[in-house]
């Protein structure tokens, strides 16, 4: 990865840049039996779509906070880099009340409702399927992003000294993010063409580093499991050598 990037955004584009046609998030739920498949290009295609709903219709910008109450997915993946092209903070799991907008998946939309912003509902349905019928208070997700423009540009430059991300009780600014994925993949071990198998929630900080910021600071991809405790033993380990697992966390 380039050395100067300084925002998850920026590892993401030198990624794209680098090789698009890689696989970078491979999601498994073994609740529903789904499996999706994202290249870089198409990964990034979502984050731009999504990055164009915050800042367009959403009228998000710069120093905003968000609460993210989603489990381990790949969608959730994608707003972590949405909200990091257009400089808004994340806060994992955070209160929605004290936040200027939500996004919820289908568990949690009461608590959600307490935000006084914009709130957006994810049904987190295989491929990335809608509501049957929108929850009253929120903008369907799947309804939303697929109208938005391919691509993406800030109204107003990212600080990525600014805060970016706050899990467990630690915040964390966009540069201090990156540099603490570049230190945690070299513990690891990562390098480029590495794939981590990682079972983590994204409630911790260990579980979006291994499942997801990590690999991408270091050009390598993730195997995102959710739900990986329905798995038997076996079948894990065929899941490894199948997708070519180099490294696994669970």
């Amino acid at each position: 990865m380039n050395a100067t990037d300084r925002t998850p955004a920026d590892l993401l584009r030198s990624a794209l840049t680098a090789d698009p046609a890689r696989p970078l998030i491979t999601f498994y739920d073994d609740a529903t039996g789904e499996r999706v498949e994202l290249s870089v290009a198409t990964f990034a295609n979502w984050v731009a779509k999504t990055a164009n709903l915050l800042q367009g219709d959403l009228s998000a910008e710069p120093g905003d906070r968000l609460a993210l109450l989603l489990p381990a997915h790949w969608q959730s993946a994608v707003w972590l880099l949405a909200c990091s092209s257009v400089g808004v903070a994340v806060d994992i799991g955070g209160d929605p009340a004290a936040a200027d907008l939500v996004v919820s998946g289908p568990d949690t939309l009461d608590a959600a409702r307490a935000c006084r912003g914009e709130r957006v509902a994810l049904a987190l349905r295989p491929l990335g399927g809608r509501f049957p019928e929108a929850p009253v208070g929120f903008a369907d997700y799947a309804v939303e992003v697929p109208g938005q423009g391919d691509r993406f540009a800030p109204y107003a430059p990212v600080d990525p000294d600014e805060p970016a991300l706050s899990v467990g009780g630690t915040e964390l600014t966009a540069a201090q993010l990156v540099d603490r994925a570049r230190a945690d993949a070299v513990e690891r071990g990562l390098a480029p063409g590495s794939r981590l198998l990682s079972g983590l929630s994204y409630r911790s900080w260990e579980g979006l580093s291994a499942g997801l910021f990590a690999p991408l600071a270091a050009g390598g991809s993730v195997v995102l499991c959710r739900n990986l405790e329905k798995l038997a033993p076996e079948a894990l380990e065929q899941r490894v050598t199948d997708e070519r697992v180099t490294h696994r966390v669970v």
